[in-house]
Parts: C-alpha cells; sequence; structure tokens
C-alpha cells in the first residue's frame, strides 16, 4: 500500500464507499424494525423487573402477617398466663399489676389484627398489579414476536447479500492505508447519508451540493493529491463531465465528410 499511486488509492476509497452505500441500503431495508425490537424487550424488561418487585413485596408483607399471627398466638398465651396468676393474688397492687399486664397484651393483639388486616390489603393491592403486568407483558410480548418475525423475514432475505457484501468490504478495507482508512471511518460516521467519498457533478459536491472551485476541479482530475472539501470534510474522488469547463472536455474526432462527386457531362 505504500507505493499506492493517488489514483490507486482514491480507486479503492471508492470501492469501499460503494461498497458501505450498499450495505447501508440494506439496513433501510429493515426500517426502525430493530429499534423497535430493542425498545420492545426493553419495555418488558421493565415490566418484570417491576413485576419481581411487586412479588418480593408481597413476600414481605406475608411474612408480616405471619408474625403478627404469631404475635397474636403468644399474647393470647400471655393473657391466659396472666388470668391464672390473678386468681393467686395475695393484694390489689399485684391483681392492678397483672390487670394491666393482659390489657397491654390485648391492645397488642389488637395492633397485630390491624396490621393484618393492612397488610391482607395491600396483598390484594399487589397481586392486582402484578395481574396488570402481566397482561402488559403477554401484550407488548405479542407485540414483540409480531415485529421479530417481520426483522427475521427482511434478515432473510438480504443475510447473503449482506454476508458477501461484508466479506468485500473486509477485503477493500485492506487495500486503504490505516490513516485514510480511519479518516474515512471516522467522517462516515459523523454525516447523516454516510457519503464520505463522493464525485463533483455540475461543479458541486455530492452528499452536500456545495459549489467547488473550478481550480481544485482541476486538481482532482489530476489524481495527484487526495482532495478534501474543506466545508463538509468529504474525499472528492472524481469529476463528471458535466463539471468541465468546455476547453477541459475532450474533444471528439472529426470525421472528413467527402464533397459530393459530380457527375460526367453528357455530351
Amino acid at each position: 500500500m505504500e507505493n499506492q499511486s493517488v489514483a490507486q488509492k482514491l480507486e479503492a476509497l471508492v470501492k469501499l464507499q460503494f461498497i458501505d452505500t450498499k450495505l447501508d441500503e440494506l439496513k433501510k431495508l429493515r426500517g426502525d424494525l430493530p429499534d423497535e425490537v430493542q425498545d420492545l424487550e426493553d419495555e418488558i424488561e421493565g415490566y418484570k423487573t417491576r413485576q419481581t418487585k411487586y412479588e418480593l413485596e408481597q413476600k414481605d408483607i406475608e411474612e408480616g402477617i405471619k408474625k403478627n399471627k404469631e404475635g397474636i398466638k403468644e399474647a393470647e398465651k400471655l393473657i391466659k398466663k396472666y388470668t391464672e396468676q390473678q386468681k393467686n393474688v395475695r393484694n390489689n397492687r399485684e391483681f392492678d399489676a397483672i390487670t394491666k399486664e393482659i390489657e397491654l397484651q390485648e391492645l397488642e393483639i389488637q395492633i397485630c389484627e390491624k396490621k393484618i388486616k393492612e397488610g391482607k390489603e395491600n396483598i390484594i393491592a399487589k397481586k392486582d398489579e402484578i395481574e396488570k403486568i402481566n397482561l402488559q407483558i403477554k401484550e407488548r410480548g405479542d407485540h414483540l414476536d409480531t415485529k421479530k418475525r417481520e426483522l427475521d423475514g427482511i434478515l432473510a432475505e438480504s443475510h447473503e447479500e449482506e454476508k458477501r457484501l461484508l466479506a468485500e468490504r473486509e477485503k477493500a478495507s485492506k487495500k486503504i492505508e490505516d490513516k485514510l482508512l480511519k479518516y474515512y471511518e471516522r467522517l462516515r460516521g459523523s454525516l447523516t447519508n454516510g457519503l464520505a467519498v463522493v464525485r463533483v457533478v455540475r461543479g458541486a459536491a455530492e452528499g452536500c451540493n456545495i459549489v467547488i472551485p473550478p481550480q481544485k476541479i482541476a486538481e482532482i482530475r489530476e489524481k495527484k493529491k487526495i482532495v478534501i472539501d474543506e466545508h463538509s470534510g468529504r474525499i472528492l474522488a472524481d469529476v463528471d463531465m458535466d463539471s468541465l469547463d468546455e476547453g477541459d472536455k475532450p474533444k471528439s474526432a472529426k470525421v472528413a465528410v467527402p464533397a459530393p462527386r459530380r457527375g460526367k457531362k453528357v455530351e
């Protein structure tokens, strides 16, 4: 590649641009389908994350209900124990103290029962939310399957063509020096239409329609150096006939037209 002439470098770049343009056309056939599929997958993943969160919260609530039920049983045991103790008190002071403990345990039962009731209501709400999410996952999943089938159909049609173009692109890339290839790749990435190597058509650069001065057009024709459009950064690889001045266009060979022969005068 070090011994490549400028003309050969430009030819390699033009070929690479041609291949990349074909690949871009294949991507356009897919349209927004790849992004739509990705968005649906992300949306479903978000629903599943929320579903897992609600299920964990439901589990925690159920665990809380279980503990409150155990708390009620423990309080009832203590009430029974304190009630038995009241039968054997020696004075009013002991009776009042035990009565207070019984009241505290009865209050504890009321608190636990309230928490159990709230917990059951929360579980119903969580189950409703989980059910809604399940419906959303199913709905978006069906939509995703449809989009995937559409995308798979397009990919199946263009798979072999894309595979061939990618192989050609790899070969074409190897014929371009690293510095120039990196410039081309960076430029392509910054352009909306991906046209990094263009011709001058009717005096303007393809892809941006910026008028190219006649002097620069002459430099492009000579192919003695890589000419860059100072406005867009595009590599100007060639010039079409309409961009040339009349004096620069190749002359067509003139064909001599024989003079009409005169017939002999009949005496």
